[in-house]
């Protein structure tokens, strides 16, 4: 469904992506990790096609990005960012619906009005649709984000690709895990998401792989099981850990830390 083939990305002098290979299929939700500077989110602005346009490698469904056409992408791709604009002067109902506006030239049609009820239900902002953005907490404005680039993908077409770089910032306990939940019953679907994420036992809990960066290239793709080993996860963060069973899900657990003495 997506692949790209030994690509490299260099900004001035600083080498940021050094000749990365990655491949998935389709109903996976894949968990990108790794430390500070590891150019997890500049990845995944490559496999976007917002760096690097002109000679994007990227393949998705068998075909180069830089040949999809531009009105037609919308419908099968979209992306959510982890800094967004604090100042937009629209309530949340209105800003959801842009992400809609592939769809309609002038006014929305019932269909888009249906998916952004949906995804303001799924996302439970519903209640704050006449809210205008800017008097929002953080979290709130998160999930205004995240309804608004699932409801872009409501529609038919099969096989959809949901790219989202941090989308847990913000968010209280309780609202990661329902995102987690929606994100996972949305590859079960068929669809793909691949997440930028921070929390490892998070990763750990919910993604079918993790791709494991370090200093611009990949050190790992594989199964949780497979990635959140003791002397890999010690070695890239470059901190000590030490790994269990989780007790609720039997996933790998990472505690990082030594025990006082």
């Amino acid at each position: 469904m997506l692949a790209v083939n030994c690509i490299s990305y260099q900004h001035k002098q600083f080498k940021i992506l050094d000749e990365i290979s990655f491949s998935t299929g389709e109903g996976k939700l894949i968990a990108i990790v790794g430390p500070n500077g590891a150019g997890k989110s500049t990845f995944l602005s490559y496999i976007a096609n917002e760096i690097d346009a002109k000679h994007n490698k990227t393949h998705f469904k068998d075909k180069n990005l830089t040949h999809w056409q531009k009105h037609i992408l919308p419908f099968h791709k979209a992306k959510f960012s982890q800094h967004q604009p604090s100042d937009i002067p629209l309530t949340v109902e209105e800003i959801v619906l842009m992400g809609r506006y592939p769809y309609f030239q002038h006014s929305p049609q019932a269909e888009d009005v249906t998916a952004i009820e949906k995804w303001m239900d799924k996302t439970e902002i519903t209640h704050l649709r006449q809210r205008g953005y800017q008097q929002l907490s953080g979290g709130e404005k998160q999930r205004v984000h995240i309804a608004r680039i699932f409801a872009q993908l409501e529609n038919e077409f099969p096989n959809k690709l949901v790219l989202l770089d941090e989308p847990l910032n913000n968010l209280d306990v309780s609202h990661q895990f329902k995102l987690l939940q929606i994100i996972k019953e949305y590859t079960q679907e068929g669809n793909t998401v691949i997440m930028v994420i921070h929390d490892l036992n998070l990763a750990s809990q919910y993604a079918d792989e993790i791709l494991l960066m370090c200093k611009g290239r990949v050190v790992k793709q594989a199964t949780p099981d497979e990635v959140f080993q003791q002397d890999i996860i010690s070695k890239v963060y470059n901190f000590p850990c030490t790994i269990c069973q989780n007790p609720i899900d039997q996933k790998p657990l990472i505690l990082f830390g030594t025990r006082k003495q």
